[in-house]
């Protein structure tokens, strides 16, 4: 059964999933919704060798969300699934991109090999 945490304008959720740790995002992730979120992760890097992060349903990431993607990354193999336009815009608009690894769902993302 799922892990759920949640808190105003965000829910998140984890479980392994074939070799991986799967975080889901739901919601808007910024300064004040992101404690649960780099909680479940930063646990998440330690739990399996990959981290996939679903975040098909994220609406709305700032700085902050983008900051703690690059920080997970430094930390274990981060693979992002299904990025909304927004979220996608902002680590495309950074150059963030050129770093982090996305992928067009969580399946792709579970069963990528490593690059």
């Amino acid at each position: 059964m799922p892990d759920s945490r949640s808190r105003p304008g965000l829910v998140v959720e984890q479980y392994p999933s074939q070799g991986s740790w799967v975080v889901v995002a739901r919601g808007e992730i910024d300064i004040d919704s992101l404690p649960p979120l780099r909680q479940a992760m930063e646990k998440a890097s330690t739990a399996l060798p990959v981290l996939v992060l679903d975040a098909s349903a994220v609406s709305f990431a700032d700085s902050s969300a983008l900051n703690l993607l690059l920080l997970i990354h430094r930390a274990t193999t981060l693979r992002i699934a299904a990025p909304q336009p927004q979220l996608l815009r902002l680590i495309q608009m950074t150059g963030a991109d050129q770093v982090l690894d996305i992928y067009p769902s969580t399946m792709h993302a579970c069963t990528a090999t490593a690059s």
